[in-house]
């Protein structure tokens, strides 16, 4: 006989089939993909000790396990992140073109939310990406953090409040921000100063980390004409050959920068009124894994 259907164990299909979800949820916690991937195994464990009996929502269930392990890991990460050199940025994710047609989903994961969700505390962060993007309700998210569902709704208002302070204005459709991908790979491409000019907002703010294994700027650059007279720089070092394909980093358009053959970076766009406002450029080679092939994300 045959493998069918029914020879997978209980345990092990729900767990594969909340299994995006589980890491959307990890992800989004720690901006990690491999400490969100450790999270995953971490949540499997506990999960298949379980008696499947007593469980009355398996996907509650889960985002519960998931939670506690990603707040304990975020808590680790914090330490680590004291110690990094420069600015931290997420890992970045090729995710599949799907996600950019769920707006919700894609602002969520984007590279600027991740970084706003940098300045949240653990078990704020964790309430507000329980409540915002996957809607829990708040004696839910009470249980995965181990507070009242009193104190889970302020929790969630001063995070909501934060977020809202910080986070990048407006929604952009996916043919605005890819005319501004275009846009911005043909003048950096061309190295043309006014092209650049034109399609940064004046505002720009643009980040980089290299982890202080690769080159890096160690504080943020803001402003259209310091920011393009530095990509017009790095473009044109003698004996580099670099070139830039067009890519679908965190839900929204980026590119994938490779020097002489070799992967060397990624570069996250934020876009707003059609232009660019924020540069993500990741150079640090540990960050780099998942941008070898397609990342699944849900919510």
């Amino acid at each position: 006989m045959g493998m069918d259907e029914r020879s997978v164990d209980p345990a092990t299909e729900a767990f594969v089939a909340h299994r995006n979800l589980l890491f959307t949820v990890a992800y989004e916690m720690l901006g990690s993909a491999t400490d969100a991937e450790d999270v995953l195994q971490e949540t499997w464990l506990r999960w298949v000790g379980v008696d499947l009996g007593t469980v009355r929502d398996e996907r509650a269930y889960l985002v519960r396990i998931v939670t506690r392990q990603a707040l304990d890991r975020l808590r680790t990460l914090g330490r680590r992140k004291e110690s990094y050199v420069g600015p931290w940025l997420p890992e970045p994710l090729l995710t599949t073109p799907d996600v950019a047609e769920d707006v919700e989903l894609a602002d969520s994961v984007s590279m600027a939310m991740l970084v706003v969700l940098e300045t949240l505390a653990p078990v704020e962060r964790a309430v507000f990406v329980l409540r915002e993007v996957f809607d829990l309700e708040y004696d839910e998210i009470a249980q995965a953090v181990e507070k009242s569902p009193a104190a889970v709704r302020q929790i969630a208002y001063r995070a909501r409040a934060h977020v809202a302070a910080r986070r990048p204005r407006g929604a952009v459709s996916p043919a605005e921000s890819r005319a501004a991908l275009q846009a911005f790979q043909r003048a950096v491409e061309t190295g043309n100063l006014q092209s650049l000019l034109d399609i940064l907002a004046p505002d720009v703010v643009a980040l980089s980390d290299g982890g202080g294994v690769k080159h890096a700027l160690l504080r943020p650059v803001v402003g259209a004409d310091k920011v393009a007279r530095l990509l017009a720089s790095l473009w044109y070092q003698r004996d580099v050959a670099r070139s830039v394909e067009p890519a679908e980093v965190n839900g929204a358009p980026g590119l994938v920068v490779r020097v002489n053959g070799e992967l060397d970076g990624v570069v996250a766009l934020r876009v707003e009124n059609g232009r660019i406002a924020g540069l993500y450029h990741v150079r640090n080679p540990e960050k780099l894994s998942r941008v070898a092939r397609e990342t699944p994300v849900s919510r």
